[in-house]
């Protein structure tokens, strides 16, 4: 690990491994979250509920994400990304050990409704790790200048995101082999190694280093900018939440994010079920499908949609992106056709790629003075999609029958139209050169 000198001042990192450090982190605690998704017709049957209930467990963990990720982002830039990033990763820790613990006690034969709230209760808890994504946004951003913005959260971001395709690759291959109570216990020995790993390699961008050594604020902005840190924080918690807060485009932002990110998290979650359920596919083989098709074709399709955003601008590629949601939600709607529907899937895959990447490119650019608090709303309410969409996803079906599997997707269009109306405002009207929020 490289280290640099601001005067007598040590600043431990690198761009680079501040990069590892953020995404490895992001990678962990995104880790914790995903075995409820692929394992949700196993729930489905052991406690006895409806879909839209199922719906509601899946789901459950993306609420806590999402509304976690406001105070830990906006924490960041007060503190720095590592502290925060830990208390998270700690409390999905509990969340896994309580999952874990009731499996090994009741799973199957213990298993009822009545047992559905202290099942939601963990998954909610494990739902911190989802939140540790807009943590790594800002502990990335302040690494890096802002032409270099997109590259690298498009890698971080993208990386991360791979988590829960590679778990639910093989998931089922795992599962045979350990059940289902094994396979959580596993997972939080993972979960464990993990953040130990990543207290041991993330570093915190060069201003929080300088702040740590009982610099004041205008020193460690000194020596940071000379050390290479172009963006600099606001140094305040609730204050970054209020800058971001005033400007207009924060808000659109979050918008967009609800589609692109919300829209992938709620497939993520929905697509298993759906491969399962709607086209009566083996655990095996939706597993695959939603990995491969889905999950990792969307979170590489984001580690390079960062360049693009940073050559053509996060507002083009933006309109792109929604452009391809919509044209995968009306084949999913259309016909309930095995293989047209992989098309849509990947239709869909590709089009909230570069939705994830370019969005969190204009974060830097329309609030660089708060970008941890701005990483906060938009990466917090934006993933609130999460929560939402499967429920709604799950009526369908409940009110349509299988059927509703298909029908389903015309929530992922009109969602699809709503971003292009907000992505064409904010075309129209970019921020004034040197100007802060507007």
């Amino acid at each position: 690990m490289s280290a640099s000198k601001s005067e007598e001042y040590e600043v431990k990192g690198s761009q680079g491994m501040g990069l590892v450090g953020a995404t490895f982190g992001f990678f962990v605690g995104f880790t914790a979250v995903a075995l409820i998704s692929p394992l949700g017709s196993n729930f489905k049957s052991a406690l006895g509920i409806s879909t839209t209930m199922l719906g509601f467990l899946v789901a459950a963990p993306q609420l806590t994400g999402s509304l976690l990720r406001i105070p830990f982002g906006a924490w960041v830039d007060k503190a720095g990304g590592k502290r925060p990033l830990l208390t998270l990763l700690s409390i999905a820790i509990v969340g896994l050990a309580g999952m874990s613990a009731i499996l090994l006690a009741w799973y199957p034969g213990g298993f009822s409704q009545q047992t559905y709230p202290i099942v939601m209760l963990f998954a909610v808890l494990c739902g911190a790790g989802v939140a540790t994504f807009s943590v790594g946004v800002p502990q990335t951003s302040y690494w890096f200048p802002q032409k270099k913005q997109g590259y690298a959260l498009g890698i971080y971001a993208g990386l991360g995101n791979t988590a829960p395709g590679m778990i639910t690759l093989i998931l089922p291959f795992v599962l045979s082999a350990l059940g289902m109570a094994g396979i959580y216990v596993a997972w939080l020995i993972l979960v464990i190694a993990g953040t130990l790993i990543y207290a041991f390699i993330a570093h915190d961008a060069p201003y929080f280093q300088l702040r740590a050594h009982g610099l004041s604020r205008e020193k460690s902005v000194e020596l940071a900018k000379k050390s290479g840190e172009e963006l600099i924080p606001s140094g305040q918690f609730v204050g970054a939440l209020k800058v971001s807060a005033k400007s207009w485009r924060n808000w659109a932002l979050v918008a967009l994010y609800f589609v692109s990110f919300g829209g992938f998290l709620a497939l993520t979650t929905w697509l298993p079920t759906y491969w399962r359920l709607g086209h009566g596919m083996d655990l095996r083989s939706a597993a695959v499908l939603t990995a491969v098709g889905f999950t990792l074709l969307a979170s590489f399709v984001r580690a390079g949609g960062g360049k693009p955003s940073d050559r053509y601008g996060g507002e083009d590629v933006a309109l792109a992106s929604f452009l391809l949601i919509l044209a995968g939600a009306l084949v999913m709607v259309s016909t309930s056709s095995f293989w047209v529907d992989v098309v849509g899937e990947v239709i869909l895959a590709a089009g909230m790629g570069l939705g994830n990447a370019s969005v969190f490119k204009l974060v830097a650019r329309y609030v660089p003075e708060a970008v941890g608090g701005a990483s906060g709303w938009v990466g917090g309410l934006g993933a609130f999609g999460g929560f939402v969409i499967p429920p709604v996803l799950g009526y369908f079906v409940d009110s349509f029958g299988n059927a509703g599997y298909s029908f389903g997707f015309v929530t992922y269009g009109v969602l699809a139209v709503l971003a292009l109306l907000v992505t064409v405002t904010l075309r129209a009207r970019p921020p004034e050169k040197g100007r802060g929020p507007a």
